[in-house]
């Protein structure tokens, strides 16, 4: 008889809370476990194998913890790890578990909000070099022209807490200007980063109101909620008591402050060894 357990949500840090809140809002009966791997934070400047080999042994953990599914809500776990991990250390561990991440389900339908056939990607230097976004893009819809710019301030600005400071709107301005004048065709601009929602409000203020800023939460739970609609047999494992847990590689006090910015209710987390 197969175990009955939560669906795993896993990021190096704070931004995956971002995509939980609305994975939450908009399947509420689940169980929930998140994992974030604030120890080892940030994975953006790392390496392909650096980054894939934190993140198996944080998914191994959670699928230890009795998750039949894992969510990676991290753009650069998806962009520099989701690949090998789904292809060849799944297929080895274990065949009745899954792992999905946060890059396809937006590249997925960002030809149905795009016009001028223009995207841009926000994201951090790790996800913009991996060339992950252009490349899914290009899968689905082959006619968008898809231009990225890094923007390596951004995080520490909202893990400090600064989303709305004048240091915030200048590091913000800065590279939204950036892209659009390598593209000024630009329609739909795309928050490759889970930190990014955050700063939607003031990234809008430099933004004309013709384009169109796609955040991933409310895409990924859409179409998780699909994915379980389809995959019965793993959906039918997914405890369903409605209870979150929260757990961190790091000092769980300092997670639960400023965990709770991004959850946008109080976080109460347990640190977790690896």
């Amino acid at each position: 008889m197969q175990n009955i357990g939560p669906i795993g949500v896993f990021d190096s840090g704070y931004g995956g809370l971002t995509v939980l809140r609305e994975i939450v809002k908009a399947l509420p009966q689940y169980d929930y476990v998140y994992l974030g791997d604030n120890a080892r934070s940030p994975y953006g400047t790392r390496s392909f194998e650096v980054v894939h080999t934190f993140t198996l042994q944080c998914v191994t953990r959670l699928f230890d913890l009795g998750c039949p599914l894992v969510i990676l809500a991290c753009n650069t776990a998806s962009a520099k790890a989701l690949r090998t991990i789904q292809q060849v250390d799944l297929p080895a561990m274990c065949t009745d578990k899954n792992v999905l991440g946060v890059i396809r389900p937006t590249t997925e339908i960002v030809g149905q909000l795009t016009k001028t056939r223009h995207v841009g990607v926000l994201g951090t230097t790790g996800t913009i070099k991996s060339d992950s976004y252009p490349t899914e893009i290009r899968k689905f819809f082959p006619d968008i022209t898809v231009h990225g710019e890094a923007c390596p301030m951004w995080v520490p600005l909202v893990e400090n807490d600064e989303c709305h400071s004048a240091g915030a709107e200048y590091f913000v301005r800065k590279h939204v200007d950036k892209l659009l004048a390598v593209d000024s065709r630009i329609d739909t601009i795309i928050l490759g980063c889970t930190h990014y929602p955050l700063l939607e409000s003031t990234i809008r203020k430099f933004l004309p109101n013709e384009i169109s800023l796609v955040s991933q939460g409310p895409i990924v739970a859409e179409r998780l909620g699909d994915y379980l609609q389809r995959h019965r047999e793993l959906e039918k494992r997914c405890s369903k008591k409605g209870s979150r847990l929260f757990y961190t590689t790091d000092d769980a006090e300092t997670f639960d402050a400023k965990g709770s910015i991004f959850m946008g209710t109080p976080v109460r987390s347990s640190y977790l060894t690896l």
